[in-house]
Protein backbone atom coordinates (compact mmCIF):
# COMPACT_ATOMS: atom_id res chain seq x y z
CA UNK A 1 0.00 0.00 0.00
CA UNK A 2 1.33 3.27 -1.29
CA UNK A 3 -1.14 5.22 0.01
CA UNK A 4 -3.75 5.62 2.76
CA UNK A 5 -6.85 5.85 0.97
CA UNK A 6 -9.17 2.89 2.05
CA UNK A 7 -13.01 1.69 0.85
CA UNK A 8 -15.41 0.12 3.04
CA UNK A 9 -18.25 -2.11 2.20
CA UNK A 10 -20.94 -2.29 4.86
CA UNK A 11 -21.38 -0.01 7.97
CA UNK A 12 -23.77 -1.81 10.14
CA UNK A 13 -22.98 -2.17 14.09
CA UNK A 14 -19.34 -3.32 13.67
CA UNK A 15 -18.58 -1.19 10.28
CA UNK A 16 -19.39 2.24 10.82
CA UNK A 17 -17.25 2.80 14.18
CA UNK A 18 -14.48 0.99 12.07
CA UNK A 19 -15.14 3.01 9.26
CA UNK A 20 -14.78 6.26 11.66
CA UNK A 21 -11.54 5.27 13.41
CA UNK A 22 -9.99 4.75 10.23
CA UNK A 23 -10.90 8.13 9.22
CA UNK A 24 -10.13 9.69 12.85
CA UNK A 25 -6.45 8.12 12.10
CA UNK A 26 -6.15 10.38 9.08
CA UNK A 27 -7.20 8.09 6.22
CA UNK A 28 -9.32 8.94 3.59
CA UNK A 29 -12.39 6.79 3.49
CA UNK A 30 -15.06 6.08 0.94
CA UNK A 31 -18.11 3.94 2.27
CA UNK A 32 -20.97 2.13 0.75
CA UNK A 33 -23.77 0.75 2.51
CA UNK A 34 -27.48 -0.41 1.37
CA UNK A 35 -28.75 1.45 2.90
CA UNK A 36 -28.25 5.32 3.08
CA UNK A 37 -29.15 5.93 6.93
CA UNK A 38 -25.81 4.54 8.12
CA UNK A 39 -24.30 8.05 6.60
CA UNK A 40 -26.48 10.09 8.97
CA UNK A 41 -24.17 10.35 11.60
CA UNK A 42 -20.80 9.14 10.84
CA UNK A 43 -18.10 11.91 10.33
CA UNK A 44 -15.28 11.91 7.75
CA UNK A 45 -16.80 8.95 5.54
CA UNK A 46 -17.46 10.05 1.93
CA UNK A 47 -20.37 8.37 0.56
CA UNK A 48 -20.18 5.99 -2.63
CA UNK A 49 -23.00 5.16 -5.12
CA UNK A 50 -21.86 2.01 -6.02
CA UNK A 51 -18.75 -0.81 -4.54
CA UNK A 52 -17.38 -0.42 -8.28
CA UNK A 53 -16.56 3.16 -7.35
CA UNK A 54 -14.28 1.92 -5.04
CA UNK A 55 -11.98 0.30 -7.39
CA UNK A 56 -8.95 2.40 -7.13
CA UNK A 57 -8.40 2.60 -3.32
CA UNK A 58 -5.38 0.87 -1.90
CA UNK A 59 -7.68 -1.22 0.04
CA UNK A 60 -11.59 -2.14 0.24
CA UNK A 61 -12.76 -3.51 3.41
CA UNK A 62 -15.63 -5.87 3.92
CA UNK A 63 -18.10 -5.75 6.60
CA UNK A 64 -20.86 -7.87 5.68
CA UNK A 65 -23.06 -10.93 7.15
CA UNK A 66 -20.75 -13.26 5.62
CA UNK A 67 -18.76 -14.46 2.17
CA UNK A 68 -22.06 -14.78 0.00
CA UNK A 69 -23.07 -11.24 0.83
CA UNK A 70 -19.32 -10.37 -0.09
CA UNK A 71 -19.46 -11.99 -3.17
CA UNK A 72 -22.58 -10.50 -4.26
CA UNK A 73 -21.29 -7.26 -3.53
CA UNK A 74 -18.10 -7.60 -5.48
CA UNK A 75 -19.43 -8.96 -8.31
CA UNK A 76 -19.54 -4.94 -10.08
CA UNK A 77 -16.13 -4.65 -8.80
CA UNK A 78 -14.08 -7.42 -9.87
CA UNK A 79 -15.97 -6.78 -13.32
CA UNK A 80 -14.14 -3.40 -13.15
CA UNK A 81 -11.55 -5.03 -12.60
CA UNK A 82 -11.62 -7.32 -15.79
CA UNK A 83 -11.71 -4.32 -17.67
CA UNK A 84 -8.97 -2.58 -16.27
CA UNK A 85 -6.88 -4.10 -13.53
CA UNK A 86 -6.34 -2.14 -10.31
CA UNK A 87 -2.99 -1.04 -9.16
CA UNK A 88 -0.44 -3.61 -8.03
CA UNK A 89 -0.57 -3.86 -4.30
CA UNK A 90 -4.58 -3.52 -4.20
CA UNK A 91 -5.87 -5.20 -0.88
CA UNK A 92 -9.55 -6.74 -0.43
CA UNK A 93 -9.43 -6.83 3.49
CA UNK A 94 -12.68 -9.52 4.82
CA UNK A 95 -13.00 -8.89 8.43
CA UNK A 96 -16.36 -10.62 8.20
CA UNK A 97 -16.70 -13.74 10.06
CA UNK A 98 -16.42 -16.35 7.10
CA UNK A 99 -15.58 -19.79 5.92
CA UNK A 100 -11.67 -20.33 6.03
CA UNK A 101 -12.02 -23.03 2.63
CA UNK A 102 -14.48 -20.52 1.30
CA UNK A 103 -12.40 -16.95 1.61
CA UNK A 104 -9.38 -19.54 0.34
CA UNK A 105 -11.63 -19.53 -2.63
CA UNK A 106 -12.58 -16.14 -2.75
CA UNK A 107 -9.02 -15.30 -3.09
CA UNK A 108 -8.67 -16.95 -6.20
CA UNK A 109 -11.14 -15.53 -7.78
CA UNK A 110 -9.79 -11.89 -6.38
CA UNK A 111 -6.68 -12.76 -8.16
CA UNK A 112 -7.54 -13.55 -11.60
CA UNK A 113 -10.41 -11.26 -11.94
CA UNK A 114 -7.64 -8.28 -11.15
CA UNK A 115 -4.94 -9.75 -13.22
CA UNK A 116 -2.63 -10.97 -10.37
CA UNK A 117 -2.40 -7.03 -9.01
CA UNK A 118 -5.00 -7.53 -6.04
CA UNK A 119 -4.99 -9.69 -3.43
CA UNK A 120 -7.51 -11.14 -0.18
CA UNK A 121 -6.65 -10.80 3.28
CA UNK A 122 -9.05 -12.07 5.79
CA UNK A 123 -8.65 -10.56 9.09
CA UNK A 124 -11.95 -11.34 11.39
CA UNK A 125 -12.14 -9.26 14.68
CA UNK A 126 -13.58 -10.08 18.11
CA UNK A 127 -14.71 -7.31 20.57
CA UNK A 128 -18.09 -6.64 20.01
CA UNK A 129 -19.64 -3.35 18.81
CA UNK A 130 -17.51 -1.37 22.20
CA UNK A 131 -14.47 -3.11 21.11
CA UNK A 132 -15.34 -1.27 17.45
CA UNK A 133 -16.41 2.05 18.97
CA UNK A 134 -13.35 2.27 21.19
CA UNK A 135 -10.53 0.85 18.91
CA UNK A 136 -9.78 -2.07 20.62
CA UNK A 137 -10.93 -5.00 18.57
CA UNK A 138 -8.69 -8.14 18.65
CA UNK A 139 -7.70 -8.57 14.43
CA UNK A 140 -6.92 -12.18 13.67
CA UNK A 141 -5.17 -11.66 9.83
CA UNK A 142 -4.36 -14.69 7.57
CA UNK A 143 -1.61 -12.88 5.27
CA UNK A 144 1.87 -13.71 3.50
CA UNK A 145 4.44 -11.60 5.97
CA UNK A 146 4.57 -8.94 3.32
CA UNK A 147 0.78 -8.11 2.86
CA UNK A 148 0.25 -8.23 7.07
CA UNK A 149 3.23 -5.02 7.47
CA UNK A 150 1.37 -3.21 4.57
CA UNK A 151 -1.71 -3.17 6.21
CA UNK A 152 -0.89 -3.32 9.82
CA UNK A 153 -0.99 0.59 10.09
CA UNK A 154 -4.74 0.16 8.79
CA UNK A 155 -5.71 -2.05 11.01
CA UNK A 156 -4.28 -0.76 13.84
CA UNK A 157 -6.33 2.28 13.53
CA UNK A 158 -9.59 -0.51 14.63
CA UNK A 159 -7.69 -2.67 17.08
CA UNK A 160 -5.09 -3.00 19.82
CA UNK A 161 -4.58 -6.66 19.54
CA UNK A 162 -3.20 -7.31 15.44
CA UNK A 163 -1.65 -10.28 15.24
CA UNK A 164 -0.98 -12.65 11.59
CA UNK A 165 -1.72 -16.38 12.54
CA UNK A 166 -0.10 -17.34 8.81
CA UNK A 167 -1.71 -17.62 5.40
CA UNK A 168 -4.83 -16.25 3.83
CA UNK A 169 -8.12 -18.78 5.87
CA UNK A 170 -5.71 -18.66 9.05
CA UNK A 171 -7.62 -15.17 10.31
CA UNK A 172 -10.84 -16.70 9.79
CA UNK A 173 -9.67 -19.65 11.42
CA UNK A 174 -8.98 -17.98 14.41
CA UNK A 175 -11.88 -16.64 14.61
CA UNK A 176 -13.69 -19.72 14.26
CA UNK A 177 -11.74 -20.82 17.37
CA UNK A 178 -12.47 -17.81 19.14
CA UNK A 179 -16.56 -18.66 18.23
CA UNK A 180 -16.01 -21.95 19.87
CA UNK A 181 -15.01 -20.35 23.32
CA UNK A 182 -17.27 -17.69 23.29
CA UNK A 183 -20.18 -19.28 22.14
CA UNK A 184 -20.05 -22.45 24.74
CA UNK A 185 -19.07 -20.34 27.21
CA UNK A 186 -22.29 -18.23 26.81
CA UNK A 187 -24.16 -21.20 26.71
CA UNK A 188 -22.24 -22.38 29.79
CA UNK A 189 -23.19 -18.98 31.58
CA UNK A 190 -26.52 -19.24 30.36
CA UNK A 191 -27.45 -22.72 31.88
CA UNK A 192 -25.90 -21.55 35.13
CA UNK A 193 -27.80 -18.43 35.30
CA UNK A 194 -31.13 -20.63 34.60
CA UNK A 195 -30.74 -23.78 37.35
CA UNK A 196 -29.37 -21.04 40.14
CA UNK A 197 -32.32 -18.94 39.54
CA UNK A 198 -35.27 -21.90 39.40
CA UNK A 199 -33.18 -23.13 42.62
CA UNK A 200 -33.84 -19.62 44.28
CA UNK A 201 -30.51 -18.06 43.97
CA UNK A 202 -29.73 -14.48 43.31
CA UNK A 203 -27.98 -14.84 39.58
CA UNK A 204 -26.26 -11.58 39.81
CA UNK A 205 -24.59 -12.58 43.12
CA UNK A 206 -23.43 -16.07 41.44
CA UNK A 207 -21.82 -14.27 38.72
CA UNK A 208 -20.02 -11.78 40.60
CA UNK A 209 -18.56 -14.45 42.92
CA UNK A 210 -17.89 -16.55 39.79
CA UNK A 211 -15.76 -13.74 38.22
CA UNK A 212 -13.40 -13.93 40.99
CA UNK A 213 -12.48 -17.27 40.95
CA UNK A 214 -11.70 -19.56 38.20
CA UNK A 215 -14.80 -19.49 36.41
CA UNK A 216 -14.19 -15.42 36.03
CA UNK A 217 -13.56 -14.72 32.07
CA UNK A 218 -14.33 -11.46 29.67
CA UNK A 219 -17.17 -12.99 28.25
CA UNK A 220 -18.46 -13.60 31.64
CA UNK A 221 -17.68 -9.66 32.12
CA UNK A 222 -19.42 -8.88 28.99
CA UNK A 223 -22.17 -11.03 28.72
CA UNK A 224 -23.13 -11.75 32.13
CA UNK A 225 -24.83 -8.82 33.19
CA UNK A 226 -27.12 -8.79 30.18
CA UNK A 227 -27.51 -12.79 31.03
CA UNK A 228 -28.50 -11.58 34.58
CA UNK A 229 -30.96 -9.14 33.42
CA UNK A 230 -32.53 -11.10 31.00
CA UNK A 231 -31.44 -8.16 28.46
CA UNK A 232 -32.04 -9.66 25.25
CA UNK A 233 -31.15 -6.21 23.15
CA UNK A 234 -28.95 -6.74 19.93
CA UNK A 235 -25.32 -6.05 20.37
CA UNK A 236 -24.94 -8.27 17.08
CA UNK A 237 -27.50 -10.92 16.56
CA UNK A 238 -27.24 -14.60 18.24
CA UNK A 239 -27.92 -16.16 14.96
CA UNK A 240 -24.79 -15.16 13.55
CA UNK A 241 -22.73 -17.78 16.88
CA UNK A 242 -24.84 -20.57 14.92
CA UNK A 243 -23.37 -19.60 11.19
CA UNK A 244 -19.70 -19.21 12.94
CA UNK A 245 -19.82 -22.68 15.00
CA UNK A 246 -20.89 -23.98 11.90
CA UNK A 247 -17.35 -22.81 10.35
CA UNK A 248 -15.74 -25.04 13.71
CA UNK A 249 -17.33 -28.00 12.13
CA UNK A 250 -16.22 -27.71 9.08
CA UNK A 251 -12.77 -26.48 10.04
CA UNK A 252 -12.35 -29.63 12.10
CA UNK A 253 -13.99 -31.61 9.49
CA UNK A 254 -10.93 -30.89 7.25
CA UNK A 255 -8.23 -31.24 10.18
CA UNK A 256 -9.92 -34.42 11.69
CA UNK A 257 -10.47 -33.04 14.93
CA UNK A 258 -13.45 -34.18 17.16
CA UNK A 259 -15.17 -31.19 18.64
CA UNK A 260 -17.66 -32.70 20.85
CA UNK A 261 -18.80 -29.17 22.15
CA UNK A 262 -18.72 -27.25 19.10
CA UNK A 263 -21.06 -30.09 17.94
CA UNK A 264 -23.78 -29.42 20.92
CA UNK A 265 -23.53 -25.64 20.46
CA UNK A 266 -24.22 -25.85 16.67
CA UNK A 267 -27.26 -27.34 17.62
CA UNK A 268 -27.98 -25.33 20.55
CA UNK A 269 -27.94 -22.24 18.46
CA UNK A 270 -29.64 -23.88 15.79
CA UNK A 271 -32.68 -24.24 18.59
CA UNK A 272 -32.13 -20.53 19.23
CA UNK A 273 -33.21 -19.97 15.51
CA UNK A 274 -35.49 -22.32 15.45
CA UNK A 275 -37.18 -20.86 18.16
CA UNK A 276 -37.22 -17.31 16.40
CA UNK A 277 -34.66 -15.80 18.90
CA UNK A 278 -31.98 -15.27 16.32
CA UNK A 279 -32.12 -11.45 15.76
CA UNK A 280 -31.60 -10.74 19.30
CA UNK A 281 -28.55 -10.59 21.85
CA UNK A 282 -26.51 -13.58 22.38
CA UNK A 283 -27.68 -13.57 25.72
CA UNK A 284 -30.62 -14.48 24.46
CA UNK A 285 -29.70 -18.10 24.41
CA UNK A 286 -30.36 -18.21 28.04
CA UNK A 287 -34.01 -18.10 26.92
CA UNK A 288 -33.42 -20.72 24.31
CA UNK A 289 -32.56 -22.81 27.70
CA UNK A 290 -35.58 -21.68 29.46
CA UNK A 291 -37.80 -22.42 26.62
CA UNK A 292 -36.32 -26.16 26.47
CA UNK A 293 -36.93 -27.00 30.40
CA UNK A 294 -39.90 -29.08 31.42
CA UNK A 295 -41.00 -26.88 34.29
CA UNK A 296 -40.87 -23.38 33.03
CA UNK A 297 -40.38 -20.12 34.86
CA UNK A 298 -42.56 -17.19 35.22
CA UNK A 299 -40.52 -14.96 32.93
CA UNK A 300 -40.46 -18.35 29.82
CA UNK A 301 -44.05 -18.37 30.68
CA UNK A 302 -45.05 -14.58 29.75
CA UNK A 303 -42.84 -15.11 26.81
Amino acid sequence: MDGKRVGFVGLGLMGAPMAANIAKAGWAVTGWNRSGKAFGDLRGVERAAEVAHLRDEDAIIFMLPDLPFIEEAAQALLQSWRGAPPKPGTAVVIMSSVSPTAVQQFGQTVHEASGGNASVVDAPVSGGTKGAEDGTLAIMVGADEFQFEALKPLLETMGTTVRRMGPLGSGSLAKACNQLIVGTTTAALAEAAELAERSGMDVEALFDVLSGGLAGSRVLDNVGPRLAAKDYAPTGPAKFMHKDLGFVLESAGAAGSAVPLATAAVELYAELRRQGLGDQDLAVVRQTIANLSPTPTATSRSN
